[in-house]
């Protein structure tokens, strides 16, 4: 796949930086020294943590060469660094593994997250934050514009749906043998977007891609203008003209 677009992702920085914000102010530490923020993106969530904790040392980690180099400039005091989150496992003394909107794009996510979480130290915490949308409209029309295609046989575009994510209670039984405290809960935000094609946009920096990265540039016009129709259909403008993005998480604070 292609890489990231830091530039299409920071297109709504402040609505994609409310979900990591509330789930920092979950988490119960107060001086952690090592913080890892894994798939730090373009360093908004990053910026989050070290406002937080100004006297920990803060890295960020990421698979994608493009949001490292928006973090870099944006963070120019701290590291960060390339590398795979699935492969990758915390230096001891790691107090807080900080994780958002990333999780959800790993194979076998829960395997990844009780791993990480038994290799913390006692204390240490791991908080995660998930897009929890796969059921509404717009991440449904993705598929469904995938499948309609002149490209529905092509194998990354079957590929690119992102599963549901499996029930809270299926978290919980999978952490709580290995942690001290689980706080697990769902947020619903309502993202006001100023028109149905800000809705398109949006996911153009985010679940698009997988889609579109396999096409060449007429197909991905194609691809994004019956997806822009279906959005259109679903997502009525409201009295001032403006339109609700419907966006469900899902956010997990673990201590060990």
């Amino acid at each position: 796949m292609e890489d990231w677009s830091a530039r299409q992702y920071l297109k709504f920085e402040d609505e994609r930086t409310r979900p990591p914000r509330d789930l920092l102010a979950r988490i119960p530490l107060e001086r952690p020294r090592l913080v890892v923020d894994l798939g730090c993106g373009p360093g908004n969530s990053t910026e989050l943590l070290v406002a937080r904790y100004p006297q920990a040392q803060v890295i960020g980690l990421d698979s994608s060469p493009d949001m490292l180099r928006k973090a870099r400039e944006r963070l120019p005091q701290h590291q960060f660094v390339e590398g795979d989150i699935t492969a990758w496992s915390p230096a001891a003394g790691t107090d807080l593994l900080f994780s958002n909107a990333v999780m959800q794009w790993l194979p076998n996510h829960a395997a990844v997250l009780r791993r990480l979480m038994e290799a913390l130290e006692p204390g240490a915490a791991l908080a995660v934050q998930m897009p929890d949308n796969t059921r509404e409209p717009a991440l449904v029309f993705q598929g469904e514009v995938g499948r309609s295609g002149p490209w529905a046989d092509h194998p990354e575009i079957k590929a690119a749906s992102r599963d549901d994510l499996p029930p809270v209670e299926a978290y919980y039984d999978l952490l709580r043998p290995v942690a001290s405290h689980i706080d697990i809960w769902h947020t619903m935000y309502n993202h006001v977007m100023a028109s149905p094609q800000a809705i398109v946009e949006w996911f153009k920096g985010s679940s698009l891609q997988p889609f579109l990265s396999p096409l060449d540039a007429p197909a991905r016009e194609k691809f994004l203008a019956a997806y822009a129709e279906k959005i259109a259909a679903a997502y009525k403008p409201r009295v001032d003209g403006k339109v609700l993005l419907k966006f469900p998480r899902l956010f997990i604070v673990a201590v060990r």
